[in-house]
């Protein structure tokens, strides 16, 4: 029997990158997958197509993380859809980098807004659902900045930060009632988003990691599947770093 046979998993941000490789990891192992994006386009339609040739049932929604009445409604569209949310993975993200004393306070607001208040909404909406089914497991999309800082990214970091008080919370919170919440701290990956540094950069930053390579989205998706499966039972409230050796 696959690891997630008969279950749902929501993940938000999943059209593409470290949301997608989940995606398509739990679908190998049987679960029914809900994601969001901010539009389901082309690509966003790509994603279901590959999710779908797992023969398991998928769709994409599109929904604005960030905004609490629409979390409600997606929620609402998605138990309609697949009638349980046994996984929650809380995803999306954005970076708008700056140096303190340049940055905006729509550069803040919109960091924190899309990658902490998202996992808030979202978690929001499906606790009663998990609280019904007794069972749940909560993953949040944390990173090693949220543990460590960066200079010039104190609103990312910031929020990547809080997304571990709210899973350690949570787990407190709702551990009586068989529900899990953790965290994933990875830490260089490479996506779309850092393929875009020039070599040299990325150079320099595998420097830095014991492995002496960045990791790939497919790294991260293991331990989020480890999490999301039974084989993690008894593991709650806790921050797995995926990020060889960088953060120890």
């Amino acid at each position: 029997m696959k690891l997630l046979e008969g279950k749902t998993a929501l993940i938000t941000g999943a059209a593409r990158g470290i949301g997608k490789a989940i995606a398509l990891k739990y679908a190998s192992e049987g679960a029914n997958v809900a994601f969001t994006d901010l539009a389901i386009d082309d690509i966003a339609k790509a994603t279901e197509s590959e999710i779908a040739a797992f023969g398991v049932k998928v769709k994409g929604y599109a929904s604005n993380a960030a905004d609490f009445a629409d979390t409600e409604k997606v929620v609402a569209e998605v138990m309609n859809d697949f009638g349980r949310i046994d996984v929650l993975v809380n995803n999306a993200g954005i970076t708008r980098d700056g140096l303190m004393m340049r940055m905006t306070e729509q550069q803040w607001d919109m960091v924190i807004n899309v990658n902490l208040k998202s996992a808030f909404n979202f978690i929001h909406a499906i606790t009663p659902i998990m609280m019904r089914q007794k069972s749940g497991s909560i993953i949040n999309m944390s990173s090693v900045v949220g543990v460590s800082g960066n200079a010039g990214q104190a609103n990312y970091s910031a929020s990547k930060a809080g997304m571990i008080g709210l899973a350690k919370s949570i787990a407190k919170e709702l551990g009586s009632r068989g529900i899990r919440a953790n965290c994933i701290a990875p830490g260089f990956i490479i996506t779309d988003m850092t393929g875009q540094l020039s070599e040299e950069v990325r150079n320099e930053w595998a420097k830095q990691i014991p492995l002496k390579r960045g990791g790939t989205p497919e790294d991260v998706a293991n331990v989020a599947l480890f999490l999301a499966s039974e084989l993690s039972s008894y593991v709650s409230g806790q921050v797995i770093h995926v990020c060889g050796g960088m953060n120890m």
